[in-house]
């Protein structure tokens, strides 16, 4: 299927690729793949080119966020979370207002599922300037909204917290207090609703292409990370 070489990767609830989820997506003719893949408007709800919800819309993407927890398996520690999706006009602007909270300086983490299959890299700097690491965000918006192989997380060790941009261009908050991101959210209409559903607990595709690839490189390159594939 020609149109299939635009590097899709079609994975179910959770990110976890199946053959009979990939399977669902590549039955489609190539006419009725891109006639999928070219919807980028719900309702009010614009997506970005990085991701499609399965073809049958098991759910419908909206915006809205919801309070969450993370459970980490190892240590049994408990960390409160808030899960956001936000129309594509207002996402860029709202995550650089979500690592406002974080502080002066922060650590990042780059994610990557280019050279992966079945899970992703994350790729570490430490100490980086809030306002350098906002001016490189913002030279490469692009990517950040538009790739479905690339995520990024800021993190300030010292306080516990962090926001991501995920790979599905999800804006997820850890850690205590979370009361400045709720409010920075509704500031800009993205509202709490706990029964809101993420296109991530569905049948979903992601899609990125070899110019983005070349592209994280320049990211990785200005962010002063250093690392092999290996």
């Amino acid at each position: 299927m020609g149109f299939l070489k635009r590097i899709l990767r079609s994975t179910g609830p959770e990110g976890t690729p199946t053959a009979d989820q990939a399977d669902s997506f590549g039955q489609l003719s190539d006419e009725e793949l891109q006639t999928h893949m070219g919807i980028d408007r719900y309702d009010a709800f614009d997506l970005t080119a990085a991701i499609r919800p399965s073809y049958d819309l098991q759910i419908i993407p909206r915006q809205g966020f919801r309070q969450d927890e993370y459970r980490d398996d190892a240590s049994g520690a408990v960390v409160p979370v808030l899960m956001a999706a936000a129309t594509r006009n207002v996402l860029m602007d709202l995550f650089l207002d979500l690592i406002d909270p974080l502080g002066p300086v922060v650590d990042v983490v780059l994610e990557t599922s280019h050279h992966a299959t079945g899970g992703h890299q994350d790729l570490y700097r430490e100490h980086i300037d809030l306002p350098v690491l906002k001016s490189t965000l913002l030279d490469f918006e692009d990517i950040l909204l538009n790739d479905g192989c690339t995520g990024i997380a800021i993190v300030n060790p010292q306080r516990q917290q962090e926001v991501q941009f995920d790979e599905h261009k999800m804006l997820i908050a850890y850690g205590t207090p979370l009361d400045e991101f709720e409010r920075i959210l509704i500031a800009s209409d993205v509202y709490p609703d706990p029964k809101l559903r993420f296109v991530t607990e569905a049948e979903h595709v992601h899609s990125s292409n070899e110019r983005y690839l070349g592209e994280f490189e320049m990211l990785k390159a200005r962010l002063g990370i250093d690392s092999d594939w290996s």
